[in-house]
């Protein structure tokens, strides 16, 4: 989760104004958290609840119903986040009964990280995320977005080398076929999973560190905060399983944990360190 925040944080001013260099300044005096990472850590928080209840407890329908409740609260909490919601999504938000809207936008795959950190198997990695991203993006799109970065990061957790992480969404979910140099020649701003997913894997794949991953993703010149998030989450599990947290992840992670509101940077401090990632 802590490489989503980072990755949204460093995107949040370049949505609109995209770079041509990678040397760009990481946190900029207007830089912030964006929904991605509200919503990231409201299913972090709705994971945990749920691994948390008895086993007779523990059903599909607790899990979704604590997905809702815990992204309904933290939407109407903070109703104006810096980039702002979605139409439908903000619309979902203030509903009583909400019902998913049958997107394929790239907001489920964003949010998905805790579905791959809580998973104990990849196959319930696969099934946490179609669960997370169908409460509100149902259509096959919008959970096979969810699915195919909630893999990448199983995978990388699991000290899955890049070729076998590329390898793996090549086969079950999208080309990577496509080098980042060839991608940026075309590349334009679009909100789908299909059209943003698949490239943020390739930032991480073409990486040579967690930074290089990020840089990677921002300056192919889209949905920076959204992708920074997909690509920032897989690339923090690679790097820190495989190499460790270095000084330069726990700069990144400090300089983009002072954003958030004080119980909410505590709350990601406690969760990652339930799923045994410290990095303060």
């Amino acid at each position: 989760m802590i490489g989503a925040i980072i990755g949204d944080v460093i995107g949040s001013t370049r949505e609109f104004s995209p770079v041509d260099r990678r040397d760009f300044e990481l946190f900029p005096y207007d830089a912030n958290y964006t929904d991605d990472s509200l919503m990231t850590i409201a299913q972090a928080m709705a994971f945990l609840r749920w691994l948390n209840l008895k086993d007779s407890e523990r059903t599909e329908q607790r899990l979704i119903q604590l997905l809702v409740q815990r992204m309904q609260e933290l939407g109407r909490r903070f109703p104006e986040p810096m980039g702002s919601y979605g139409v439908r999504f903000a619309a979902w938000l203030s509903e009583d009964s909400p019902h998913p809207y049958n997107s394929w936008g790239n907001g489920s795959a964003m949010r998905v990280s805790a579905a791959a950190e809580c998973a104990k198997s990849l196959e319930e990695a696969l099934k946490f995320a179609e669960i997370s991203a169908a409460v509100t993006h149902n259509h096959p799109e919008g959970i096979k977005g969810a699915q195919a970065v909630a893999a990448a990061i199983y995978l990388a957790r699991n000290s899955r080398s890049k070729q076998e992480i590329e390898s793996y969404i090549s086969e079950h979910f999208y080309p990577l076929n496509q080098s980042l140099a060839e991608i940026k020649a075309n590349y334009h701003f679009d909100e789908s999973c299909q059209g943003t997913v698949p490239q943020a894997i390739r930032a991480f794949t073409e990486s040579i560190s967690f930074e290089d991953a990020i840089r990677n993703t921002i300056w192919l010149g889209g949905d920076a905060d959204t992708m920074g998030a997909i690509t920032g989450a897989i690339a923090w599990a690679y790097y820190s399983t495989r190499y460790g947290i270095d000084e330069r992840m726990k700069f990144m992670a400090q300089s983009a944990l002072r954003y958030l509101p004080e119980d909410l940077h505590a709350y990601v401090a406690s969760y990652e360190a339930r799923i045994d990632t410290s990095f303060e």
